[in-house]
């Protein structure tokens, strides 16, 4: 295998007073070392008959991009049948006052091709498809479950929690922190009602039909990447039987709306929750032992909300100029695609890992839908943005790590609980560690939720979100340490990181 990489060197924007740098971001070379740019998003480009980019449209992408000239970036020319635009290239480029900028961030370069870790991973995608119907409540149970965790515990570089070797029904498609591993698979904040002054919302949510997949024939895919505008009809919701999140395929369907109005809305409700329920906050509150008086627009509930937004905002631009500007990393579909010619002789594709090729969950995916291509969640497939980071990720884990530093993060959740099989209702969560849910714990959880929950839907890669946490993370706490000199009131916050350490600053 080349060790071929790519590095991207660029003079940082300066702020005011700020000294500009230079971030070297180190990709992992396959724009270079395949001319037909097998290994890169280029979804609403010209394709040909086998989805494979046209190289001089997509090198007109790369140019224009490079420019970072807005009137150049504006001149992106799409499939003449595109319907859809791309999602806002120019984000990463921005500059804020405060904070690290977005272009002094980076990530590691993603896995290739011909690695059997993207093999796994893809192998995993497939497994989510399969599952995407099985109760939260059943996932243990299920024998697909079970076909999942063997099937992954046989691959040579699958990077997920492991117990005594192997992965488990109940350790599967979780998080990496002890608190994912804890009680049921949704976090706490996704099922109990929300207080908002005198408003209190029941977190039922409107459904979708089981085995509602999509993308699943080679036409409808190949209309797709040219930029098909296909969204989810009103006939394909249920808006009158609303329920609580149940199923894979209902925590995909309530991804699939987040966006719009943040990828931080779960953390602004976990905030809320976490305000109504009197959880106690961080001993550095400088308010917390106070018998005089009590934070409200400095280290109160108003604060606290408009840091979590603030945050993630703030991480969907560092994000962005990975995702365009760096790694511009071809979605899970896409490669689906490419194994979808491979098994039926389209192309050789001789990179291709056989691990993925001899994979149990890509035989079921062709015995259930009659291809190899990876079934989505969503009808229009990916957005218009590349698979890496992950947008939602990272602004998860940023918003997380705040609300982290905020509150105890030792304090227990009293009685737990979680949806039925249906989602019709909630019911008491009795598990043997349901004394153990605690507020660190479940804010962890939520931020698996969010990020491997778009990996449900087939629009991420494992390492976009587990990668992205880190981004979102780092970033958060840069951000607090910044804000620190901002306030008269002596403080610290502290934050058990997502690989267990502690910072206290």
């Amino acid at each position: 295998m080349s060790s071929t990489v790519g590095r991207v060197t660029r003079p940082e924007h300066s702020t005011a007073g700020a000294t500009p740098t230079s971030v070297t971001h180190v990709t992992n070379g396959e724009e270079n070392l395949y001319p037909d740019y097998l290994g890169n998003f280029s979804k609403g480009l010209p394709h040909d008959e086998f989805g494979e980019v046209d190289r001089t449209a997509y090198r007109q992408l790369v140019r224009r991009l490079s420019s970072e000239d807005p009137g150049e970036i504006e001149g992106i020319e799409l499939d003449p049948s595109c319907g859809r635009r791309l999602v806002n290239p120019q984000a990463g480029l921005s500059v804020d006052a405060i904070g690290p900028r977005s272009t002094d961030m980076t990530m590691p370069p993603v896995p290739r091709m011909d690695s059997a870790e993207l093999s796994a991973e893809l192998c995993e995608l497939y497994w989510m498809a399969l599952c995407r119907d099985v109760p939260f409540t059943r996932l243990t149970e299920s024998d697909v479950a079970r076909a999942a965790a063997d099937d992954l515990t046989k691959l040579s570089d699958y990077r997920a929690v492991r117990q005594n070797g192997r992965v488990t029904p109940g350790l599967l498609f979780r998080g990496d922190t002890p608190g994912d591993h804890a009680g049921p698979y949704l976090s706490q904040f996704l099922w109990r009602d929300i207080q908002f002054g005198t408003y209190r919302f029941v977190q039922r949510q409107d459904t979708v039909r089981p085995n509602q997949d999509y993308m699943t024939t080679f036409g409808t895919y190949l209309k797709v990447q040219r930029g098909w505008n296909r969204t989810l009809a009103a006939s394909e919701r249920d808006q009158e039987n609303r329920r609580y999140l149940y199923s894979p395929r209902a925590l995909a369907h309530w991804l699939h709306f987040d966006g719009g109005p943040s990828p931080a809305k779960a953390f602004f409700h976990a905030g809320l929750i976490l305000d109504s329920l009197d959880m106690p906050v961080d001993a550095g509150n400088p308010y917390v032992d106070s018998t005089v008086q009590h934070g409200f627009s400095t280290f109160g509930t108003p604060h606290l909300l408009a840091l979590v937004t603030e945050v993630a905002n703030r991480a969907l631009r560092a994000v962005w100029y990975q995702k365009w500007f760096v790694h511009r990393r071809m979605r899970p579909e896409v490669f689906g695609a490419r194994v979808h010619q491979r098994l039926t002789g389209g192309r050789a594709y001789e990179f291709i890992d056989r691990e993925v090729l001899e994979s149990d969950a890509v035989d079921r995916v062709f015995s259930k839908w009659g291809s190899y291509l990876l079934p989505q969640a969503f009808p229009e497939g990916s957005p218009m943005h590349p698979s890496y980071g992950a947008g939602h990720g990272t602004a998860a884990a940023a918003a997380a790590t705040v609300l982290k530093a905020w509150f105890d993060e030792t304090a227990v959740l009293d009685n737990p609980i979680q949806a039925n099989e249906d989602g019709t209702a909630l019911v008491p969560y009795e598990g043997q560690d349901a004394g153990r849910l605690t507020v660190g714990g479940e804010l962890n959880k939520l931020a698996a939720n969010v990020g491997i929950g778009r990996n449900i839907a087939g629009v991420h890669w494992r390492t976009d979100w587990t990668e992205s946490a880190k981004l979102g993370e780092s970033l958060a706490i840069q951000l607090l340490r910044e804000q620190k000199a901002w306030f008269k009131e002596p403080h610290w916050f502290t934050v058990t990181r997502f690989d267990g350490t502690t910072v206290r600053f």
